[in-house]
């Protein structure tokens, strides 16, 4: 079993900055994909990027997302990250950190992912 619990939402303006992060418990094994999801209300649960752990693989970002948020992960504490720079309103949503066995070409196929945190809630105001 893996638990995962988010952590670092809030609320800030267009264009700043919030770091998450994903506190996580239990047994991830390399190659474990973790990675981050965010819903808005009445739209469906989207990727926003994704990581191999123990690969070594550069992370996966949807194409909405690159260039501004960047995944890591500190493996002596368990917990990835996710910073998230230039913050559009559009980007409002309750984030999600979820752990599972993904696989090319779609990293972030909701139902691989067998294990979700309760979220963490991203407000952007213009």
């Amino acid at each position: 079993q893996v638990q995962l619990v988010e952590s670092g939402g809030g609320s800030v303006q267009a264009g700043g900055s919030l770091r998450l992060s994903c506190a996580a418990s239990g047994s991830i094994y390399s190659g474990t994909c973790m990675g981050w999801f965010r819903q808005a209300p009445g739209n469906e649960r989207e990727g926003v990027g994704v990581i191999r752990i123990g690969h070594g693989d550069s992370p996966y970002y949807a194409d909405s997302v690159k260039g501004r948020f960047t995944i890591s992960e500190d493996s002596a504490k368990n917990t990835l990250y996710l910073q998230m720079n230039s913050l559009k309103p559009e980007e409002t949503a309750m984030y999600y950190c979820a752990a599972g066995l993904c696989s090319y070409p779609d990293y972030t196929r909701v139902k691989d992912y067998n294990f979700w945190g309760p979220g963490t809630q991203v407000t952007v105001s213009s």
